[in-house]
Parts: structure tokens; sequence; C-alpha cells
């Protein structure tokens, strides 16, 4: 039987912390001056996560860390409530409405932004910042080519064709309550010849190659761009704003103040449009999001 030396055994593990870049717990370390941003698995969460994590480096001498392919917004807000996460790059008004707050669904875009806001830091200490000026929302959707024979400027504009017309839609959405298609009926007045359920992965193409004549999209899909796909207007305001913007811990921005003004240089600065055309480089192009992301703040002088 042999005795073990503590000393020896606390050096061996400060040996192989230093090797490995980690810290043990208790000890301080490179965490201290880390940030940590968690995105969904989606290109548009990496290309946003990126560009926060480029301002921060850009802007100050922290490490960034990235936490990627978080499942839902769900996990998302469980990541940071347990606070291993300090920062999600991409919330939705829409989604953290009925999810993390368990609330109804808000058809206004301004006052779902200043309940979210309230709710955030009153519920979580947690600082919900005003959207980045995009939304990804659900939108109907049809071609550029029969946009422009029947004047198809809003989902209103359809009701006079809508009995000849097949719409294909996500299979969750059917049967949705306040959003789906029976409160499409309601809210609209009519309904579609014939509905097929499908992955809300294929709609683009079965619209694109006239399989459909209209499909329930997103509105930041880079697949608009690439098919010349048209989004009709909401005009009866059925479905819920999803306007997006990072939200951080307030502990974390009580310890580093800097990060709150380089993340409001964000805000407002990119369009739904411009999502769709970032997306469209990630999803279409195969273009690295952290590319992606980092041309767009090039361009832009990182908002000096």
């Amino acid at each position: 039987m042999f005795t073990v030396n503590k000393k020896s055994v606390v050096a061996l593990l400060l040996a192989l912390t230093l090797l490995s870049g980690c810290s043990l717990p208790g000890l301080s370390g490179p965490a201290e001056k880390t940030v940590t941003i968690g995105t969904l698995g989606t290109a548009e969460s990496a290309i946003m996560g990126n560009m926060v994590r480029l301002m921060v480096d850009h802007y100050t001498d922290l490490q960034t860390e990235m936490i990627t392919n978080m499942g839902s917004s769900t996990v998302q807000h469980q990541a940071m409530m347990a606070d291993e996460v300090d920062i999600t790059a991409t919330r939705y008004t829409g989604t953290d409405l009925v999810g993390a707050l368990g609330m109804k669904p808000v058809k206004d875009p301004e006052k779902a932004m200043k309940i979210v806001k309230r709710e955030f830091e009153q519920q979580f200490n947690q600082t919900w910042f005003d959207s980045y000026g995009f939304a990804n929302s659900y939108a109907f959707t049809v071609t550029s080519k029969l946009a422009e024979k029947e004047n198809l400027k809003t989902v209103s504009d359809l009701k006079s064709i809508a009995s000849e017309l097949r719409l294909g839609v996500d299979s969750a959405w059917i049967r949705r309550p306040a959003v789906g298609y029976d409160s499409f009926i309601k809210t609209y007045g009519f309904e579609f010849g014939r509905v097929f359920p499908m992955n809300i992965g294929l709609v683009y193409k079965a619209v694109e190659s006239g399989e459909m004549d209209v499909v329930l999209a997103y509105t930041t899909d880079g697949r608009l761009e690439a098919f010349d796909l048209v989004t009709l207007e909401d005009n009866k305001h059925l479905f819920p704003p999803y306007d997006s913007s990072p939200v951080v811990r307030n502990e974390v921005l009580k310890k580093h103040p800097e990060l709150r003004d380089i993340i409001k240089k964000l805000a407002g600065e990119i369009s739904t449009k411009k999502m769709r055309e970032m997306n469209y480089q990630a999803n279409v192009k195969m273009k690295e999001p952290r590319i992606v992301a980092e041309e767009f703040l090039e361009k832009n002088n990182y908002f000096e």
C-alpha cells in the first residue's frame, strides 16, 4: 500500500490545468474576463451571435466564447437562468412572450417589446435590448410571377382567387391556437381551395416549382431570395410580432458595463431584408456565418 502526497496532487492538477488552458473551480482565471454567447441552431442565430462576439472583440479586451446549436428558446432561457450563458444573441418577442413569460400573444410590435423588456427585467434580472431591426415571422408567400399577375401585395388580396389556390404550410401551424388555420379563416374571412401540411423546409421549393400556389414561409429565410419569392403583408395582423433582440444577464452588465453601449450599436441596424440576404449567403451560398457577420461589420466600420 502507498500514500499520496496531497501537495503533489495539487501541483499535478495545476500543471494539467495550465496545459489544457482551463481553470479549476475556485481558482481565478480567464473565466473572469470571458463573456459567453449562446445561439440557436439556425444560420440567423449563428450570424447574429458572431456579430455580437466580433463587436465585443473589437471594442474590449474581454474574451468571448460561443455556445452554439442550442435547441430552442426554452433551452436558451434555462441556460441564462442557470448563469451558463451571459448573452443570448437572438430572442424573439412573440416566442418569449408565450414561452418564457407564459403570456398571451400580443399583436402590436411596440407593446410586445415593452412587455418583454419590463418582464425580463423584473422576473429574470435580464436586459432585453432594442430590436436589431428585423423580425422573423410567418408570411404567406407566392412567386413574383403570381404576385405581378394578380397584383398581390397583402394577404387580403388573395381573397378573390383563394378557392383556386393550393396552400402549403408547416404541419404544426394548422391547429396552432390563436394563429392557426381556424384563426386565419376568422381573421381574413376566406379559405384556400386545398391545404397541404408539409415540413417547413420544403415549402420554398414547392411554391417555386409550381407544386403549391401559396406557402407559409419565414420572413428572413434566405430561400426567399434564392427562389425570387414575394411575402405578402399580414394586413389584418394574424401573427404576433417576432422582432429579434439580444438578451443579457444584468449581473454581466454590472461586471462589464461597457457591453451595454456596444450592444446598443446594433439596434435598428439590420432590416428584415438585410437579414434575409445574410441568411441567403449562409444557407444557399454556404458561407460561414462568422464570415457573413464579419463582412457586414467591416462594411459598416463596426458602427464606429
